[in-house]
């Protein structure tokens, strides 16, 4: 268990100490990934933004989603679960999560690029993979960017998902895997939906940690 995200991003970090010399980018997807990736962050002295993702969410329950789409316009559609959708329809909601992205780039990186990804480690977190979808479409869109490696690093995650993400990115880091996974939250003593407040507060606090490391340095 862990206590809470801080708690789990200070953790996942030790687990990754081995790529702090490549001097990597850490990319977390909000909002629950802001805070584990803070941590990480800071822990390997690395660079450190938001990537924007959203899940394609059913129609009838938006709690569970068929897919995702990530901020570049890539899209992962797992087959099988959209099923049941005609084309109209999951174009639909692929256009309405693609136009939240582009709000949530202004209100959450305050409308500024991603950093370039060309030739650097990448390291991509999120407080817990549950269906796996959001993370599927992160590391396509770091793909075409041009990373050189793709690290997927996460506290929790289903066996399956290890295993999908074990071929399809670079490495992946998982401190948990629960035999009766069913959801992130079961891991976390204190599980809250995090607001875009508090993605903001934690945003300004690694710029100011930015200031003081420079000064340092």
């Amino acid at each position: 268990m862990f206590k809470d995200r801080k708690d789990a991003g200070k953790k996942l970090a030790q687990a990754l100490m081995k790529y702090r010399d490549e001097k990597p980018i850490v990319l977390a997807i909000p909002r629950g990934g802001t805070e584990v990736g803070f941590e990480i962050a800071k822990a390997l002295d690395a660079d450190f933004s938001l990537i924007i993702c959203r899940k394609l969410p059913f129609p009838y329950n938006p709690e569970s989603g068929f897919g995702a789409v990530v901020e570049d316009g890539t899209v992962f559609i797992n087959r099988a679960a959209a099923a049941g959708l005609d084309d109209e329809e999951i174009n639909r909601i692929i256009e309405k999560q693609f136009q939240e992205t582009k709000r949530r780039i202004e209100i959450l990186r305050k409308g500024k690029p991603l950093p370039p990804l060309e030739n650097r480690t990448v390291i991509l977190v999120d407080d817990g993979i549950a269906m796996g979808s959001t993370m599927t479409a992160a590391v396509e869109m770091c793909k075409k960017r041009g990373a050189r490696k793709i690290v997927v690093a996460v506290p929790v995650a289903g066996k399956r998902a290890i295993e999908f993400f074990r071929h399809f990115a670079d490495e992946i880091i998982v401190l948990e895997s629960p035999a009766d996974f069913h959801a992130v939250a079961q891991v976390y003593l204190n599980w809250y939906d995090v607001s875009d407040k508090e993605v903001l507060e934690i945003m300004k606090k690694w710029e100011e940690y930015k200031i003081k490391r420079e000064k340092e340095n």
